[in-house]
């Protein structure tokens, strides 16, 4: 595997030397800088199931097909010949865990690898008994009881979409996932709207019972960018998977939502968005590179779907993230700057989800959750 990925970035050096279009010179960038697919999140030839891998790699995928030979290599490694994912487990109930299932749909189209459906199969086997709050959302994860997190519907729902349309054959059945996916958007979002500013906030814990949250709307503190980004993308990759417009309807108005109150929290000089969406003007706010990725992608996107407008804003934005995040350095590599490494609620660090929490959390370079949406927002550009 590794000797692929040696070659791999040889020949990903050589072609970031010819004029390409971004989308492939951040992919190229990627295989130069990372042997093979696991130094993209620090694991440095370890093997872990991580949606942060998963996302960055699918992206690879969609932006070229110079990318195949990488993101299969980390896919054909960590799930065995019978479909069994590398140290997996379903007890887990971890969300994060779907969400590198995604490119799953296409290795397994383009190879036929029997065991990449397999995997697929299990990971919507844990969709179907996923725990659910009393107002039917998928449990972050089975550590965080009765907690919904933005980010969450990212890592669920996609696939959810994309293997009901694939592979559920019974139309009852079909509907009834429909119907779920958008109940839980638009319960995730009734759940975290904050009135005052129109945003959403990080999570809502159903129980009311977490110190992080808000004892009478079980509200995280704070708008966290990232957060609202994954919600967004979610949005719009959901709205291009379910064929059916009614649901749709419901996708498109909240997204339209969303952007309508966005625009109020941007930063003045760049149009840009900041760490803690909420206190744009506070001291230590900074702006963040994978919220703006995020959030660009899904109105670029929004806009070819039909399911936004302001396509002119959306391309100023656009515009603005290169300028502001996108570095091509010395060795003519691709870097996207200021992104924000980790953030969360409890857990062992005993995450508060305050605004100094969210202002002091590790900032690095080419962190895969930004890496990806910025592959995918120069894809949906390259489109226009």
């Amino acid at each position: 595997m590794r000797k692929l990925g040696i070659i791999l970035a040889a020949f990903a050096l050589t072609a970031c030397t010819v004029k390409a279009p971004l989308s492939l010179q951040v992919v190229q960038s990627e295989m130069a800088r990372n042997p093979e697919a696991s130094y993209m999140d620090g694991q440095e030839g370890k093997l872990k199931w991580n949606y942060t891998t998963g996302l960055e790699l699918k992206a690879m995928l969609d932006a070229s097909p110079e990318a195949l030979s990488y993101v299969d290599a980390w896919y054909d490694a960590i799930i065995d010949s019978t479909g069994t994912i590398y140290k997996y487990k379903k007890s887990n109930y971890s969300t994060d865990h779907v969400c590198p299932g995604r490119t799953l749909f296409q290795l397994y189209d383009i190879t036929g690898k029997e065991k990449y459906r397999a995997a697929m199969d299990t990971l919507y086997s844990q969709l179907q008994s996923q725990p659910r709050t009393p107002e039917g959302n998928f449990w972050h994860k089975a550590v965080y009881p009765n907690q919904v997190w933005l980010d969450g519907l990212y890592m669920a729902q996609p696939f959810y979409a994309e293997y009901t349309r694939r592979y559920v054959a019974d139309s009852l059945q079909r509907e009834k996932n429909y119907g779920d996916i958008v109940l839980q958007f638009s319960t995730a979002y009734n759940k975290t709207f904050d009135p005052a500013t129109g945003l959403l906030r990080h999570a809502y814990d159903a129980s009311r019972e977490m110190f992080w949250c808000n004892p009478e709307t079980g509200q995280s503190a704070h708008a966290w960018g990232r957060a609202l980004g994954w919600y967004v993308m979610a949005l719009v990759d959901v709205i291009e998977i379910i064929p059916e417009d009614a649901y749709k309807v419901q996708l498109k108005g909240i997204l339209n939502n969303v952007y309508k109150a966005l625009p109020l929290y941007a930063d003045k000089e760049t149009g840009l968005w900041y760490q803690v969406l909420d206190c744009p003007s506070r001291e230590g706010n900074y702006l963040e590179a994978t919220c703006n990725a995020m959030f660009v992608y899904a109105w670029l996107k929004g806009c070819r779907l039909g399911a936004i407008g302001r396509r002119e804003e959306a391309l100023k934005a656009y515009d603005s993230l290169l300028s502001t995040f996108v570095r091509v350095d010395e060795d003519g590599l691709v870097n996207l700057d200021s992104c924000c490494e980790v953030a969360g609620l409890g857990g062992k660090q005993n995450r508060k989800g305050d605004y100094d929490y969210y202002i002091n959390e590790p900032v690095r370079s080419n962190d895969p959750k930004g890496m990806g949406p910025l592959i995918w927002a120069a894809l949906e550009r390259e489109k226009l």
